[in-house]
């Protein structure tokens, strides 16, 4: 039997893990889309996440990056999740006043997908590319909770 979530429901669901997330909230990431699949994760750009440079720190863009590939990948598989591995390419300095991270499952299979991600910054509302990523997602063995 299968249980239908409302579009809003499982948004809603996405948007409490997030809450749960300490570092997230401490960044003030926002879930802006979530879908069997698909993860649209934004951060809004503050001095606080910022390099010495002014431009957002990398590992910051890389956050973004690997929790939407974590969304995108956990939802297509339908269970807790983890990434198993992960990389970046940086193409640009995120300079602007959002970042704006944008991840699909490509592959999913029982249990791993991969999964790419485009990180966006939005400056006076127009986005740049200034990484993209790819990913391997996988569930989480049964047990692990004590792990």
């Amino acid at each position: 039997m299968t249980t239908h979530v409302s579009p809003e429901a499982f948004l809603a669901m996405g948007q409490a893990v997030l809450a749960s997330q300490p570092f997230s909230v401490l960044i003030g990431a926002e879930l802006h889309s979530l879908a069997p699949g698909q993860c649209e994760l934004h951060v809004p750009v503050s001095d606080n996440i910022r390099q010495q440079h002014g431009f957002v720190h990398g590992g910051v863009v890389s956050y973004a990056a690997d929790n939407a590939l974590t969304y995108a990948g956990g939802t297509a598989l339908g269970v807790p999740v983890v990434t198993s591995e992960f990389k970046i390419n940086y193409l640009r300095p995120a300079v602007g006043e959002r970042l704006m991270a944008r991840a699909h499952a490509v592959h999913t299979g029982k249990s791993q997908a991969v999964c790419r991600c485009d990180v966006f910054v939005v400056q006076d509302g127009k986005e740049k590319l200034c990484a993209v990523a790819q990913g391997t997602i996988v569930a989480m063995p049964t047990g692990s909770a004590n792990l």
